[in-house]
């Protein structure tokens, strides 16, 4: 069944205002996709579980500034827990292959996903979506997770220079893209 995201954003705004209730529903509602996606980052059961554990307490604290018109209550809460899996990542000594295409399709919203989107991130999203796939992924992990190419480069396993020139060359296909409105 899916997730209605009017309904997690009912949920969003009420854990916002200290609703334990609330954030237990959202809680219940979204842990299991939050969990998929924690498992394809780490591939490792108790890890993704730390993940999404570490991941709800953020959710919890960072609802009251959740914004609706900038992300769907989905996509802002796997970001939140994404980002809890790739500090665990850098915890842990463990080499853990990225699975590539779960994070590339990240980027790809559904279509309930991209209508709540405002426009500029709209027009980013789609202009994103035009970018080759291990670029997308290079510029990703730089810009939306925080990564310094050096970090980039360790974890997408490719020389620091490669990264350098895929986030360069997306940078700019982003600006033209943008600059010319070719989003749609």
């Amino acid at each position: 069944m899916p997730i209605e995201p009017e309904q997690l954003r009912t949920w969003l705004a009420a854990a916002g205002r200290q609703d334990a209730v609330a954030f237990r529903a959202l809680y219940d509602a979204a842990a299991p996709k939050l969990f998929g996606f924690a498992m394809r980052i780490l591939r490792k059961r108790e890890l993704a579980e730390e993940a999404l554990q570490e991941g709800f307490v953020s959710i919890w604290h960072a609802a009251p500034h959740y914004q609706p018109g900038l992300a769907a209550p989905l996509t802002w809460m796997a970001a939140i827990v994404r980002n809890k899996a790739l500090d665990i990542l850098r915890r842990t000594d463990d080499t853990v292959e990225l699975d590539h295409e779960a994070l590339r399709d990240e980027y790809t919203n559904s279509p309930a996903e991209a209508s709540e989107m405002s426009s500029d991130a709209r027009a980013l999203a789609a202009c994103m979506a035009r970018l080759e796939g291990l670029h997308r992924l290079a510029i990703g992990l730089a810009f939306f997770h925080d990564l310094s190419h050096t970090e980039v480069a360790q974890r997408m396993s490719l020389p620091i220079g490669t990264v350098k020139t895929w986030i360069r060359r997306g940078m700019d296909k982003l600006r033209l893209c943008l600059a010319q409105g070719e989003a749609p």
